[in-house]
């Protein structure tokens, strides 16, 4: 039975709004930006580098269309509050040492903010964990200090840059529990994020990030079902990223459910 839906109210009911024709318009899906290195280094075999002039380049991309880049921290505060309109996120993997010395000074003169990954068991060391490709200086403690005073959200990526889903108990617990409780002593304050290594994640590393207090954690795809705000996806950027290319990703973005889902 269909209702009578020309009929007009009675005298004691309100005089309900007129329809929208067309979809309900969505609010636009917020997004969060992969770094990692920015050097001038030409040997990138894992494709984690971009140089500062192409870094500039994509930020001003950014800039250009109205919108702003802003750490995990403060696109998540902005996403309850149904004000994610015009933010995106962005993020800094590994703790480079050249993110306090390139990046820094390029999100500041855009007047961006962003969330660098440290890891506080390799403190002033370097990235041992890639097999090949050229050794790079990582964040030392006055580094990541620097870092939260420049006001970037400083943020855990375990230890020692393990991949999560394959060690014991104990070592889980420590790579991320204390990683988050060595960073909160360092900078003073909370420690929010956590963000796997290598984007290797599973139900146990989920549960091991909610556990220690966390309040997200940043994968690159997304992790499994249930997972919310502990498995949030990421797009990678990389030095081949022009205009275009980033336009593209971002378009495919939502197709690839490399979004933040609503609150």
């Amino acid at each position: 039975m269909v209702a009578d839906i020309s009929a007009a109210p009675r005298a004691d009911e309100p005089t309900p709004a007129p329809a929208v024709r067309g979809r309900p318009k969505r609010r636009p899906a917020a997004w969060v930006a992969m770094y990692h290195s920015v050097s001038n280094c030409p040997d990138d075999p894992y494709d984690v580098t971009v140089t500062p002039a192409r870094l500039e380049r994509q930020l001003a991309w950014l800039a250009g269309r109205g919108l702003r880049g802003v750490s995990v921290r403060e696109l998540l505060a902005a996403r309850a509050r149904g004000a994610e309109r015009g933010l995106v996120g962005l993020t800094f993997d590994d703790g480079y040492d050249d993110f306090v010395t390139e990046a820094v000074p390029l999100l500041h003169r855009l007047g961006f903010t962003a969330t660098v990954f440290v890891l506080p068991g390799l403190l002033g060391g370097a990235n041992t964990w890639e097999p090949g490709g050229p050794r790079k200086p990582l964040l030392d403690a006055d580094g990541i200090r620097r870092a939260a005073a420049a006001g970037m959200e400083v943020a855990s990526h375990g230890l020692t840059h393990l991949d999560l889903t394959g060690v014991p108990d104990d070592v889980l617990r420590a790579e991320v529990a204390d990683s988050r409780a060595r960073l909160a002593a360092l900078v003073g304050g909370d420690v929010e994020g956590f963000c796997y290594p290598y984007g290797y994640l599973d139900e146990r590393a989920t549960a091991a990030v909610r556990r220690a207090g966390y309040r997200y954690g940043c994968a690159i795809a997304p992790g499994p079902a249930g997972s919310g705000d502990f498995a949030l996806p990421r797009i990678h950027v990389g030095q081949a990223d022009h205009p275009v290319r980033l336009e593209l990703k971002r378009r495919l973005a939502r197709v690839h459910r490399r979004t933040l889902g609503a609150v």
